[in-house]
């Protein structure tokens, strides 16, 4: 359990600003105090609350306080109106608010939040400075789980405030900033396998050397991101202008990752080996950390009452975001010749212009058109090198330009039918002619996107509505082109003999069918029985030059809803929800995957009096996500991989279920008191084999493991007392 002082220092600080504020009451104020207090029990030890303590603050004790109040002073005479509010005072989770507004002319407000972000797996390792800029790796000779455990954790702290001004009926200026602090580390790592293209001296792996090596290395995080945006507003009879102004400011205070590599690292059979030449000083060079960056935004939006049936919408917007830090600053070194910062500038401008109208009484319009168009000023240099030959980074630069139009029209029988048209359309930048491109075979500098839709509504009944739609679209576009270091990329007239028999194609540049149905149903039976139902499914199909790339997808949504009024006290509500998502694929060497996620999700909900003083209620929730990889081979298969897959199976199922079941219960004490109780109970089942399979871990080089209890069970019940000072 928090120490005291701890536990209750924040609580003190928001009794204060309450003080502060009931003092500044005038006579003829309508002022609300409530309070509510309470104490909580959480069984079960941190492993068994590694999903369940996420975000709640509730991971490491067994008991906790609770602490919430909201406060409300209005006067009418004055249209003046304060409000403060607390909640989770005495938890990792904590928010504090103020609001002070005159009606129609100024408002303030602060607030202030707490997050803290518990990650559910544990690491066990013999580390030193675990998560710190400087850690010490080092090699467990006991074997994977003979280190010490430790626990990632990122927490937020961050203060905002507004500010808006009323100058008569017509004109507003409103201001905000929020300024967040973000401390703690995170999973990252590293790793490098010799003989490298980029690294010539570096030792393959022999029966006395290690020559490659992945290291679990903490991404330490100590930064700041600031926010501000400003604004003025002007709304007349038929015109509504808004320009303003939108900045963000990130700073990172820790530039690199500068990992200390011992000399012997296990090898994949798990014996310990002088690390090959070369590979000691690759694990140890600074990793970079995210940079200092910033972005700034100037918009106009507003719109227009062309008339009474027609109204015009628009929005103008540039954009300049950079990232300018001296790589000398952020602890970075080896730049190429005279380069001391990316100077990266990304420039983006964007028009957009909308329509409606109702030119007839049963016939509605509109229409959409957006134009962005971004600029990469980023400088080119030859930062990589890949086989003794330097290649620079890249600018991506890109148009695009997307519309719809839909028109509506009132049909005999009580139908509403709507018919749409969508374009999109987007303009890749060409190749650096000295840029080099990796993991992918072939790009394209343009693709264009087609589709249509039409949805018929109808009023079927006095109690039952009904709704279909269809929407298709054809999406294709301009030459392949193969890259071609030097000399930017080339154009190829037939792809499938001129791209690599293995080249592998992007599906956001492939060509794609999609098709999509939705129906959607809302039946109420009887006043007091409520119920609607929504089915969506749609499929891609992709067509590339070869079999090596993403084959169709597939996505399928069912859900029912349910609201049932028992009596004047009691109600009831439930829903059941399935998402089914299907990706076929094909790589390289012959592996065939088809991918098959089917997230299920139920509830059931009741609230209900048992007395005028005693209201009672809960709910039980159920997930169940099932990930399962069917995998094949196909003629180009090697006899390895057929030896692996004949003896693996393939890769297994991922699974996750999770329930919860949450009681309350609260009476009133009297006017001005109440008790309230909870419970609530917490099982979690999850087998992620990326960590580890069959209670096997995966093992790093230094014997370093990542482990997440299979199975958790919580049990959580608080006690609360609430008190209202009016």
């Amino acid at each position: 359990m928090k120490p005291l002082p701890t536990m209750f220092r924040h609580g003190a600080l928001a009794l204060a600003v309450l003080a502060a504020c009931n003092a500044y009451a005038a006579e003829g104020d309508d002022v609300d105090l409530t309070v509510t207090a309470g104490a909580a029990a959480v069984t079960g030890d941190p492993a068994d609350r590694a999903l369940f303590g996420q975000y709640n603050g509730l991971r490491d004790d067994d008991f906790y306080g609770l602490l919430g109040f909201g406060y409300s002073r209005i006067n009418a005479a004055s249209a003046l109106r304060a409000e403060v509010s607390g909640s989770n005072l005495l938890l990792g989770t904590r928010e504090l608010s103020l609001a002070w507004v005159r009606q129609g002319n100024w408002g303030l407000r602060l607030d202030y939040g707490e997050l803290v972000r518990r990650d559910p797996l544990t690491v066990n390792s013999g580390m030193a400075g675990f998560g710190s800029a400087a850690p010490v790796v080092n090699y467990l000779p006991g074997g994977p789980g003979s280190g010490l455990n430790f626990d990632l954790e990122t927490q937020r702290r961050g203060l905002g405030a507004g500010l808006s001004k009323a100058f008569g009926p017509a004109w507003t200026v409103d201001f905000s900033a929020h300024s967040e602090n973000k401390e703690g580390s995170r999973l990252f790592g590293t790793g490098f396998a010799c003989p490298s293209a980029v690294a010539f001296a570096c030792g393959a792996t022999t029966a006395t050397a290690t020559g490659s090596a992945v290291l679990l290395l903490p991404e330490p995080i100590d930064s700041n991101h600031t926010r501000a945006e400003a604004r003025v507003s002007y709304a007349g009879q038929r015109l509504f202008v808004s320009g303003g102004y939108f900045g963000s400011l990130y700073t990172n205070n820790i530039g690199t990752l500068n990992p200390v590599i011992p000399g012997a690292l296990g090898n994949p059979l798990g014996a310990s080996l002088p690390l090959a030449a070369g590979l000691r000083s690759i694990l140890a060079s600074p990793i970079a950390l995210p940079p200092d960056n910033q972005a700034h935004q100037f918009d106009v939006t507003g719109n227009y009452a062309v008339s009474a049936s027609t109204r015009a919408n628009f929005r103008l917007a540039w954009q300049s975001a950079r990232q300018d830090q001296p790589f000398a600053e952020a602890g970075l070194a080896a730049a190429p010749a005279g380069v001391t910062s990316l100077n990266g500038r990304v420039d983006t401008s964007i028009v957009a212009l909308g329509l409606s109208s109702r030119p007839l009484p049963k016939l509605s319009l509109a229409a959409d058109w957006r134009l962005e168009e971004r600029d990469d000023k980023t400088p080119l240099a030859r930062y990589n090198v890949e086989g003794g030959t330097a290649y620079t980074n890249r600018n991506y630069s890109q148009t695009r330009v997307r519309g719809k139009a839909s028109a509506t029209y009132q049909l005999p029988q009580q139908l509403l039918g709507t018919l749409g048209a969508d374009y999109d359309f987007i303009d890749r930048s060409r190749l650096a002619a000295n840029g080099q491109v990796s993991g992918v075979s072939a790009l394209r500098e343009e693709t264009e996107e087609i589709g249509m839709r039409v949805e018929l509504r109808r009023q079927l009944s006095e109690t039952f509505a009904g709704a279909i739609g269809f929407h298709t679209s054809e999406r294709d576009g301009s030459a392949w082109l193969r890259p071609n270091p030097f000399s930017g990329a080339t154009g190829v007239a037939d792809p499938v003999t001129q791209l690599p028999a293995a080249a592998v194609f992007s599906p956001h540049l492939a060509d794609r069918r999609r098709d999509k149905v939705k129906l959607f149903g809302s039946w109420q039976a009887t006043d007091a029985l409520g119920v609607q139902l929504a089915v969506e499914t749609g499929k891609d199909r992709f067509d590339t030059p070869s079999g090596y790339s993403l084959r169709s997808a597939r996505l399928e949504l069912y859900s029912i809803d349910a609201t049932y009024a028992i009596n004047d006290d009691w109600s009831l509500s439930a829903y059941y929800t399935q998402a089914v998502q299907k990706l076929n694929q094909v790589r390289p060497e012959g592996y065939a995957l088809a991918y098959d996620n089917k997230n299920a999700t139920a509830g059931l909900n009741v609230n209900g009096k048992l007395s005028e003083k005693f209201d009672l209620g809960g709910g039980l929730a159920y997930i169940d996500d099932r990930s399962v990889y069917a995998q094949t081979l196909d003629a180009g298969a090697s006899n390895q991989s057929a030896l692996l897959l004949a003896a693996t199976g393939g890769l297994p199922d991922i699974v996750f279920r999770r329930t919860e079941l949450r009681l309350f219960g609260r009476y009133a004490l009297s006017a001005k008191s109440s008790l309230r109780l909870d419970g609530l109970f917490y099982r979690a089942t999850f087998n992620d084999w990326t960590w580890g399979y069959n209670g096997v871990p995966f093992v790093f080089g230094d014997n370093t493991t990542v482990v997440l209890q299979p199975s958790q069970n919580v049990t959580f019940v608080g006690i609360s007392y609430s008190y209202a000072f009016r």
